[in-house]
C-alpha cells in the first residue's frame, strides 16, 4: 500500500458497503490497520447488519440507520477496549457487513437415488429436487460460525453446505411423513413441511433461516419405474400378492413372446428374471402347453397336479385321479383346442367327474 493510500484510509471517516455483484452475504470493511476514527459516520443500508469484531470477540451489532461511532453507541466495544470517559482516535476493529434480505431461488437435488420401504410395493429409490429460500437472521452469529475471518463470503459458499442439509433430512423425511410411493408422488407439499420441520433446527446453529423449501418432482429411476407399472399391473388384475413368486411368474408370462424369437427360448426367460436354471426349467413346465396330438387321436388330459404338469390322461385315468383325490374341481387342466388351462370344475365335459364328489368343507 502506497503513502498515499495510507492516508486515505486513516481519513476515512464514513463506513459502509454498497454490493455492486448482489451475491455478497458477508463483506469485511477493509481499511489500514482495521483503524476507524472517532466520530466517524457509520451507514447501514436497508436489508444489512453491520457486526463489529475486536480481536476475535463478537462485539456490537448495529441495524439500518446512520450512527456516529462512539463509546454512547458502542457499549461492548467500549467495554473490551477499556473505554471508560471516551476514547481518542483512532480504534481498531473489524467491521463485517452481513446481508439480511431473502436469497430466492436456490437448487437443492438428490446426486444418488435414494431408498424407502413402500407398504405395498416394497423397497423403491427415488431422486428427489426442489428449491428453498433462506435468509441470515443471526448476523452475529453467523460470522462467528460460518464466515469467520473470510473477508468476503459469497451465496454460493453457503449453498452447498445448506443443500447436504436438506438432502439429507430428505431421505429421513421419506420414512417420518409414512406415506406410500402413490400417495407421496401426490403429496409434495406434506413432504416438504416435514423436511422444513427436521431442518430448522440445524439451520439455527448457523444463524440461517431456510423459508418457501418446495418438493418440485419426485421420480423413480426408469428400471424402477418399470418394475413398478409390472406391480401396479398385477394389481389391476387381482393379483395384490407381494408373493416373489406370483411376481416371477407374472415377469415371465410378460416376456414370452420375446423370448419366442430367441434361441434360448423360455429358459432365457427364467435366467433372465434371475430365477436359475432349475426355476426356469420349472416355469417353462407351468406355461408351456402340451405339444398336439395326431390327428384323430383320443383326447389327452393335463393336469397341474403338485405344482408339477402331470399327464397325458384318457378319461378313465382322469376319473382315477378324481377318485384319490389329487385333482379337484381347483386344478388346473389342458387339452389339445383349449384357449388356456381351466379349472376341472369350469370344464364341462369333466363335470361329471365331480357328481359323487362332495366340495370341500366351508371354513
Amino acid at each position: 500500500m502506497g503513502l498515499w493510500d495510507k492516508i486515505k484510509h486513516e481519513l476515512i471517516d464514513i463506513v459502509e458497503f454498497i454490493d455492486p455483484t448482489n451475491n455478497t452475504l458477508v463483506h469485511r470493511f477493509e481499511r489500514f490497520g482495521n483503524e476507524i476514527k472517532n466520530n466517524a459516520k457509520l451507514v447501514v443500508r436497508e436489508g444489512q447488519t453491520a457486526v463489529f469484531v475486536n480481536e476475535g470477540r463478537m462485539a456490537d451489532v448495529f441495524q439500518p440507520g446512520t450512527y456516529t461511532l462512539n463509546t454512547q453507541n458502542m457499549p461492548v466495544l467500549s467495554t473490551l477496549l477499556g473505554w471508560k470517559y471516551g476514547f481518542e482516535s483512532p480504534f481498531k476493529a473489524e467491521v463485517y457487513f452481513v446481508r439480511t434480505t431473502r436469497v430466492t431461488d436456490q437448487k437443492w437435488g438428490t446426486k444418488n437415488p435414494v431408498m424407502m420401504e413402500d407398504p405395498q410395493y416394497g423397497p423403491v429409490f427415488l431422486r428427489a429436487f426442489g428449491t428453498y429460500a433462506f435468509r441470515v437472521k443471526d448476523p452475529g452469529k453467523f460470522v462467528k460460525t460460518v464466515v469467520g475471518t473470510d473477508g468476503t463470503f459469497t451465496v454460493e459458499e453457503i449453498n452447498e453446505q445448506l443443500r447436504n442439509l436438506i438432502v439429507t433430512r430428505f431421505s429421513h423425511s421419506l420414512g417420518e411423513a409414512e406415506l406410500p410411493i402413490m400417495k407421496l408422488l401426490s403429496n409434495y407439499d406434506e413432504l416438504a413441511t416435514v423436511m422444513s420441520a427436521r431442518t430448522q433446527g440445524e439451520f439455527d446453529e448457523y444463524g440461517v433461516d431456510v423459508m418457501n423449501l418446495l418438493v418440485e418432482n419426485i421420480s423413480l429411476p426408469e428400471d424402477q419405474q418399470e418394475t413398478l407399472k409390472k406391480r401396479m399391473a398385477m394389481q389391476t388384475l387381482g393379483n395384490v400378492s407381494s408373493d416373489m413368486r406370483a411376481f416371477t411368474q407374472f415377469q415371465t408370462a410378460q416376456a414370452i413372446p420375446d423370448a419366442a424369437k430367441n434361441p434360448g427360448g423360455l429358459a432365457a426367460v427364467g435366467v433372465g428374471v434371475g430365477m436359475g436354471v432349475g426355476m426356469a426349467g420349472q416355469m417353462q413346465q407351468a406355461f408351456t402347453a402340451p405339444p398336439p396330438l395326431p390327428a384323430g387321436a383320443a383326447a389327452q388330459w393335463f393336469a397341474g397336479i403338485g405344482g408339477q404338469q402331470a399327464g397325458p390322461f384318457d378319461a378313465a385315468a382322469l376319473a382315477a385321479q378324481v377318485a384319490a383325490g389329487k385333482l379337484t374341481r381347483d386344478t388346473l387342466v389342458w387339452k389339445t383346442g383349449m384357449g388356456a388351462w381351466t379349472p376341472a370344475g369350469q370344464v364341462p365335459e369333466l363335470a361329471s367327474f365331480f357328481g359323487q364328489v362332495p366340495p370341500p368343507l366351508p371354513r
